[in-house]
Parts: C-alpha cells; sequence; structure tokens
C-alpha cells in the first residue's frame, strides 16, 4: 500500500486497473517496478499519458531513486524530461549511439555563448542578442544596460531537442 501511496493511487486500489487511464496505469507501472527494491530500474516514457501534477510527481520519485544510488535508465522521446532527470543522454539513431554525454555539456558543445536581453523602449518590449565575447565592451549592451529598463536578461542554450536535430539532422517523433 505505501507504494500506492507514493504514486497516488491509494484511494484506488480496489478500483479495476482496466477502468484506470492511462497515467494510473503508467503511476502503477512505476509502483510495481519499485515492489523488488532493484539497484537498476528500466523506464519507457515514464510520464506518458499523465497529468502536468502526477507528471511532476513522478519525477520526483525517479530523481528520489537517483539520491539513494539507484541507475535509472530512461528512453524517452521528451528532451525535456532527459534534460531534467538525467546525469547523461544518449542520442539513437537507427540502433546506434550517436552522441553520448552530461546535458548541460552537450548544451555547452553545441550551442552559442550569448544572451537575450529584453527590455522596454517606447512603451514596446525590444529584443537583442549578445555574444559573450567581448560582451564588457559592447557600446550597444551597455547602452542598454545602464539606459533602458530591462525586463530579462537570459542565457541562450539550446535544448537537447535542438542538440539532436543538428547533431542527427532528425525530428523526434
Amino acid at each position: 500500500m505505501r507504494l500506492l501511496e507514493m504514486v497516488g493511487l491509494a484511494e484506488d486500489a480496489r478500483t479495476k486497473v482496466a477502468n484506470y487511464s492511462k497515467g494510473m496505469q503508467m503511476r502503477l507501472n512505476f509502483a510495481r517496478s519499485l515492489l523488488h527494491r532493484p539497484e537498476i530500474l528500466f523506464l519507457d516514457e515514464p510520464t506518458s499519458g499523465m497529468d502536468p501534477a502526477n507528471a511532476r510527481k513522478l519525477k520526483d520519485l525517479i530523481l528520489e531513486e537517483k539520491k539513494k544510488g539507484h541507475t535509472v535508465f530512461l528512453t524517452t522521446h521528451n528532451m525535456f524530461i532527459a534534460d531534467e532527470l538525467c546525469d547523461r543522454v544518449a542520442f539513437i539513431v537507427e540502433g546506434k549511439i550517436v552522441l553520448i554525454d552530461s546535458p548541460n555539456r552537450l548544451k555547452l558543445e553545441h550551442g552559442e555563448r550569448a544572451i537575450a536581453v529584453s527590455y522596454m523602449k517606447d512603451n514596446q518590449v525590444k529584443k537583442e542578442k549578445f555574444f559573450l565575447e567581448g560582451l564588457g565592451e559592447n557600446s550597444t549592451f551597455l547602452q542598454i544596460i545602464r539606459q533602458e529598463k530591462l525586463q530579462t536578461i537570459h542565457t541562450m542554450e539550446p535544448s537537447l531537442e535542438d542538440i539532436f536535430i543538428k547533431v542527427t539532422g532528425r525530428q523526434l517523433v
């Protein structure tokens, strides 16, 4: 019953599994995968069919397993989940690993070293992109920082999906 509580299914324990939604079935499968306290978990699209709240709960449970020192192999087309949960990702195309590394290193290696700045000017939000190289001497950047009302400043890093497409030349399906 503890595992059912963990995945939010304790109240549905007496409901026939055939009547479970896809998201409920996925949560049940996750609970079942923990029954024998495995050191290694293999999960295929673990948040498929889940609403955002239950997907968040399941992702937190996966992270707890990682904290316990357990290995989690995750297959997913959702690069945001891979980025959030994985220490290392491998891009597999036609059964072959074409790239493997940590999400952070992949983004650093395949991304632009730039920032995006949005600011208010003439009652409109303006956006500019600046490369980090020589940023401290960039007169336009310095003028915006000093004189305009800043909205946001963000690093511009690619998503894992962007990197997958760049490296493989294929779209995710």
